[in-house]
């Protein structure tokens, strides 16, 4: 009884491991014909390497010239670009800082260029920089973007502009400017670019631009020379009248100054003639005047070609005293002969050949406001 009993256990067991053998067999046999229709039907598209004429190329984006742009907008080895395809744009960049204005010398002014990213009234700048840096003798430009020109701006200017400058003289007859009107000037056109969300294209160092002016100064202070000859009375005093009737008669204007200007061709002062006497010349005066004697003075640095210059004041001195009844003398009342002036010429030559060496010539637009009256 137990023996039959154990013999059906044991036929039973050996007949379910059997079952499950078979079972794993006809899964496994499922599972291959699976595999196989999925590796002859799908592409691996991340492992299959390009085939076929049709394939595309993977293309990373990069930067570079019109040639690559071409390549990542996808064209194919076939030369047609996929309807798909969307061109590189470029990332917009900033514009270059145009060159300062011509009338303005890096080496005589404090120059701050200011960019605007969308074009600013000219009338917005030029209020902004009245209330930032008023008292200073700034100058304002605009650069007017048709023409590539700059303009100068004042209180009456209209349109708009991307590129401001402003600028301040360094060095004039008073002397250098000081670290009040640096930091005056720095800081104003800074807040001028801040109220009105402009970009200084550069700001001026402290210490080096005043350096510089000091520099110039001194320069301009070694040079800074003017010739006197005077015209004496030798009996009565010189008539008013008298005087503005010898002054016109060489062409001579009387300005606003109180003196008569000797002009060349372009209209450039070459000499003035004043009073020896400490009043001025007024054209509705001249009548009225008395006066002792005449003084004519050359500004060495702001006349060209000075030793010429002088020969003409010698000469128009001499008529002066011819028709007034005078003689000419230096500062010292002695009669100024031809001796005295070869020196004089030779000193203004002098003068002139330093400010050539120093790149300012004299009588330059530079060396004009350099040496402004």
């Amino acid at each position: 009884m137990d023996s039959d009993l154990q013999i059906a256990l044991v036929g039973a067991g050996l007949g379910l491991v059997v079952l499950i053998v078979a079972y794993n067999k006809w899964q496994e046999h499922k599972h291959k014909q699976r595999a196989e229709a999925f590796r002859s039907e799908g592409r691996d598209v991340l492992l299959e390497r390009r085939s076929g004429a049709g394939a595309q190329e993977r293309n990373e984006p990069r930067f570079g010239d019109g040639e690559d742009e071409e390549a990542v907008a996808g064209v194919g080895a076939s030369g047609a670009a996929p309807s798909a395809a969307r061109p590189v744009r470029e990332a917009p960049t900033r514009r270059s800082a145009p060159e300062v204005p011509e009338v303005l010398d890096a080496r005589a002014d404090c120059i701050v260029r200011l960019e605007a990213i969308e074009p600013l009234e000219a009338q917005r700048v030029w209020h902004a920089q009245s209330q930032q840096l008023a008292g200073l003798p700034v100058r304002w430009f605009a650069l007017d973007e048709t023409s590539n020109q700059w303009r100068g701006l004042d209180a009456h200017s209209a349109g708009a502009c991307h590129w401001y400058c402003a600028a301040m003289q360094l060095v004039n007859r008073q002397g250098a400017i000081g670290e009040a009107e640096f930091q005056h000037f720095s800081g104003g056109v800074q807040r001028v670019a801040d109220a009105l969300m402009a970009l200084p294209a550069e700001l001026p160092l402290r210490t080096d631009t005043l350096q510089k002016a000091a520099a110039l100064d001194r320069f301009c202070a070694e040079v800074d020379v003017q010739v006197g000859v005077n015209v004496v009375a030798t009996g009565a005093p010189f008539e008013g009248s008298r005087i503005h009737e010898a002054a016109s008669a060489q062409g001579m204007t009387l300005q606003g100054d109180g003196t008569y200007h000797a002009r060349d061709v372009d209209g450039n002062t070459l000499f003035t003639v004043g009073n020896l006497e400490p009043s001025l010349f007024a054209a509705d005066m001249m009548k009225q005047v008395r006066t002792g004697g005449l003084t004519l003075v050359i500004d060495v640095p702001r006349v060209s070609e000075g030793p010429v210059a002088f020969d003409l004041l010698m000469q128009a001195a001499g008529r002066l005293a011819n028709a007034l009844g005078g003689a000419v003398v230096d500062d010292n009342r002695t009669l100024f002969g031809a001796e005295a002036a070869d020196m004089v010429r030779g000193q203004i030559a002098q003068f002139q050949e330093r400010m050539d060496e120093h790149g300012i010539p004299a009588g330059s637009p530079l060396a004009k406001r350099l040496f402004a009256i």
